[in-house]
């Protein structure tokens, strides 16, 4: 998914004033306080004021500014009011039977006590609840005397009347009127709560609860649940309520003030406070792209992108920072995320290729075990609780696959361009990784941005947002997908035809949920009408909304919509980072290790530069705070050279110097740590403003740093970096990935706390020619192959042929014992691995490195027997 534009009013300048005009003093009284009388000016009435600025008011002049030579306000200036009537809270919920309390608060700028008294007149309008039978009317006023403390409130009582028979939720205006102060911007109004209806009831199994509730839905309501709007693009917030809003989202960098966990309890709170105005009180579901942690927030945890979570290898740890992130994001209010992206990168030229956990399906599905720590159970059951949250898909079906220079998406080279496949490839590489997800029961799947091109049926490439045969006939019905399926950021747009083809064809291509994220309006309005006219079966949409309401269901939010802040204080913290510290310790890939430079030892004189060694922004890399992420000190964390600080017996003993200008004599080691700035999909792609080269300062810290002392060069990156003629150079080289806010997980590798164990998730290339590579190409002859990785265990395996022999009789045993795909069986190959990987040494050749590769993805597979045999076949031509 996309971010969200932001827009905001540019202050202007005025233009010089011109000589003799007003008074600084009458100005300001005028901009104080408002004109009144007639439009012209009446014979007694006093001359005109000429002023010589209005900034902001009317925007003349030129570009930013805003400027008038003169201007003339007829009639007099009434006084400026200081003070405002507030109320405390817009919608008041209250139980059928009870009584609600509305608070009616003066306020004054500085806190100061009113100048002058303040009259409140109040009355209850008529809404959907009928005066005198559902509620006791209210008629009053109160006056706030001269000299009251600002904060003071009024409290006004609304009591309802027990009504017996069920009914849905009915609404009870409060007009206010303000003499004496501003007035409140909305009025406030009672909500007698709906009760005694079917879907309320919580025992009943939610299959009985989603037909009941959708029996009583209105074409409007249904048309609202189906929309998802950007919290920005709100007109007013009572729109949620009048559209019957089905969800919002926060777009990348689309936050509260201030950008805190407890600020995003209490936005997402405010939200759905507007949902109880609503006749069946269907709460909002809330998403946010939590991509790799809750990234939107400041102070939480960052996890390891996907590439790096794939280089861990580790099932078990994809699962655990699934549900830290799911903990964190629920205790925010948020039930919902965007994530994982189970795509596939063939081609690392893509600006999102990082989102992947490799470049191999298998790869990919093995971890997806991310999706039970997100959401839990398979069955959904676990939805419901304060630590999970409904997971999302994406992209379907192949984003990963499209072609470099087929985007015709502004500048993008690849992201949004057209995926050609044959079916039998698409089947094998793009598909598999969904119907993974549909197996662990994920809650919904977002379509691709992207166009499918199958190769041989001679439809030509077509939008996955358009695209029925995928969406109703693959995912939804051989697939068994139960949950529901959200259109990316405005995603339908870029369908060909007008908006009303748009949604039509959307929808009936199975989509559930529009992200509009801005036309919510013109959106519920164009389905509806699309629905009167036939166009849009009315099965259909029932189909859509059941699915959305199935979802809200097992989530609980009927029951309990608020946040649920118990883990509120545990966003970002330490026990929480220490399972992104493992992560990060997992995803680190020793690519070359001469002379055993690593581990460093703590007594070691250190000396550090490069761009990343010391920026938590590059480390963690897009996604993070906002849509593209920025450099610098943008989240809470430890970079990778603090962490190298703590690791070592004194921080004094790692000295830093960014551009490698300090002097280099005195040390023991060097460890250069360089890579990429960040940047996310589309803009991120190579070819638009982005390469696959090292910065000019980059390579001259490594060739500084390299000539004057044993080195080690990190590549902190969200895909391989060409390392070229400089390898030779280098005495180690690590893959880092894109660790998030944990450095530490870097040092505690770097310094032997933990072993290197990471394999690398994609293929490296010697040349950007070379793209794309992947494992199982015919013509395979890369710099380091998929699945390598040289590791620093105390006790590396020994042996040759005949320990070979015997690793493959076991392989076979373990494979009959039905072990393929557990830790057991892993470790028999991974014991072959590594004894193949000391005989290579370096030395790669296409006739080691291709059944080297394909090795590992026989392994994700299950097949221990096969693995071991092409290692066997690598080790005898290395």
């Amino acid at each position: 998914m996309t971010r969200t534009p932001h827009l905001r009013p540019r202050r202007g300048r005025s233009r010089p004033a011109t000589a003799a005009l007003a008074a600084a003093a009458v100005l300001a009284t005028l901009l104080a306080g408002s004109a009144t009388g007639p439009a012209v000016a009446a014979a007694d009435e006093p001359a005109p004021v000429l002023v010589d600025r209005f900034e902001d008011e009317v925007p003349l002049g030129g570009p930013g500014t805003s400027a008038m030579d003169a201007a003339a306000l007829y009639g007099k200036s009434a006084p400026a009011l200081t003070a405002s009537v507030v109320t405390d809270t817009t919608v008041r919920p209250v139980r059928n039977g009870g009584s609600a309390d509305i608070g009616l608060s003066v306020a004054t700028s500085g806190s100061l006590p009113t100048r002058e008294p303040v009259t409140v007149t109040y009355a209850t309008k008529r809404g959907t609840a009928e005066p005198g039978r559902d509620y006791t009317p209210v008629t009053g006023s109160h006056t706030f005397p001269a000299g009251t403390r600002s904060g003071t409130t009024h409290r006004i009582t609304v009591r309802t009347a027990k009504a017996s028979k069920p009914s849905g939720a009915r609404t009870i205006p409060l007009e206010v009127t303000v003499t004496g102060a501003k007035a409140p911007k909305e009025n406030p109004q009672v909500v007698i709560d709906a009760h005694g209806l079917p879907y309320q009831n919580a025992k009943l199994p939610v299959k009985q609860r989603v037909a009941d509730l959708l029996g009583r839905m209105s074409p409007a309501e249904k048309a609202g649940q189906m929309t998802q709007a950007e919290r920005n693009a709100l007109r007013a917030p009572g729109d949620i309520a009048a559209y019957g809003l089905g969800s919002l989202l926060s777009g990348g960098g689309s936050v509260p003030t201030p950008n805190t966990a407890a600020a995003w309890a209490k936005m997402t709170d405010a939200y759905q406070l507007r949902t109880r105005a609503t006749r069946f009180q269907i709460p909002l579901i809330y998403g946010v792209d939590a991509v790799h942690g809750h990234n939107n927030v400041v102070g939480a945890t960052i996890m390891p992108h996907n590439i790096g979570i794939g280089a861990g290898r580790d099932p078990r740890s994809a699962e655990r920072t699934g549900a830290i992130t799911a903990k964190e994001v629920r205790a925010t209010g948020v039930p919902w995320d965007f994530a994982p992206c189970v795509c596939v990168t063939r081609d690392e030229r893509w600006g999102r290729s990082y989102e992947a956990f490799g470049e191999d399906p298998a790869l990919v599905e093995a971890m997806e075990t991310v999706i039970q720590g997100m959401q839990g159970s398979p069955s959904g059951k676990d939805l419901h609780r304060n630590d999970k949250v409904l997971g999302s898909a994406k992209h379907f079906v192949g984003d990963g696959g499209t072609a470099y220079g087929s985007s015709t998406t502004g500048s993008y080279t690849v992201d949004q361009g057209v995926t050609e496949v044959t079916r039998e490839e698409l089947e094998a590489v793009h598909l598999s990784p969904f119907e993974e997800s549909v197996k662990r029961g994920v809650g919904t799947v977002m379509p691709s941005y992207s166009s499918l091109d199958i190769l041989g049926d001679d439809r030509g490439p077509v939008k996955m947002h358009a695209n029925a045969e995928m969406i109703n006939g693959v995912l939804k019905n051989r697939m068994g997908f139960e949950g529901f399926v959200i259109s990316d950021w405005q995603a339908i747009d870029q369908i060909p035809g007008d908006y009303a083809s748009d949604v039509r064809t959307s929808v009936n291509a199975g989509l559930d949920m529009i992200m509009v994220p801005t036309a919510y309006q013109e959106f519920t309005k164009t389905l509806k009408e699309e629905v009167a006219a036939g166009r849009i079966g009315r099965a259909r949409i029932d189909d859509a909304v059941a699915r959305i309401l199935t979802q809200k269901f097992r989530l609980g939010l009927f029951e309990k919509p608020y946040a649920d802040t118990t883990h509120l204080e545990k966003v970002g913290s330490p026990e929480h980072r220490a399972v992104a510290r493992e992560a990060v310790a997992k995803s680190q890939v020793l690519l070359k290790n001469e002379g055993a430079v690593l581990p460093l030892e703590p007594s070691q004189k250190v000396y550090v530069a490069g761009s990343n060694a010391d920026d938590i922004g590059n480390q963690a890399g897009g996604w993070t705070i906002s849509w593209q992420g920025s450099s610098g000190r943008t989240t809470t964390g430890t970079t990778i050279l603090e962490g190298m600080r703590k690791a070592a017996r004194t921080p004094e003993s790692v000295t830093f110097s960014r551009d490698a200008s300090a002097a280099t004599d005195g040390y023991d080691v060097g460890v250069v740590v360089v890579g990429e700035t960040p940047y996310a999909e589309g803009i991120g792609d190579v070819g638009n403003g982005h390469d696959l080269e090292l910065t000019a300062a980059d390579r001259a810290a490594v060739d500084k740093v390299c000539a004057a002392m044993k080195c080690a060069v990190l590549v902190v990156s969200g895909r391989p970096q060409l390392i070229g003629d400089r390898l030779g150079d280098m005495d180690a080289l690590v893959a880092s990935w894109l660790p998030g806010s944990e450095g530490d997980g870097v040092a505690d590798v770097l310094y032997g706390r933990r072993a290197f164990t990471g394999q690398l998730p994609v293929t490296w290339p010697k040349a950007e020619a070379q793209l794309p590579i992947n494992v199982g190409d015919a013509a395979y002859d890369p710099q380091f192959p998929y699945g390598w990785g040289l590791t620093t265990l105390k006790k590396p395996p020994a042996g040759g042929e005949p320990a070979l022999a015997a690793l493959a009789v076991a392989a076979r045993v373990a494979e009959k014992a039905h072990l393929g795909k557990t830790p057991a069986g892993r470790a028999i190959v991974d014991r072959a691995r590594l004894l193949v990987q000391r005989k290579i040494d370096g030395r790669f050749t296409q006739e080691v490195s291709k059944p080297f590769a394909e090795a590992d993805h026989l392994l994700l597979t299950g097949d221990l027997t096969g693995a071991v045999d092409r290692l066997r076949t690598a080790y005898r031509a290395a």
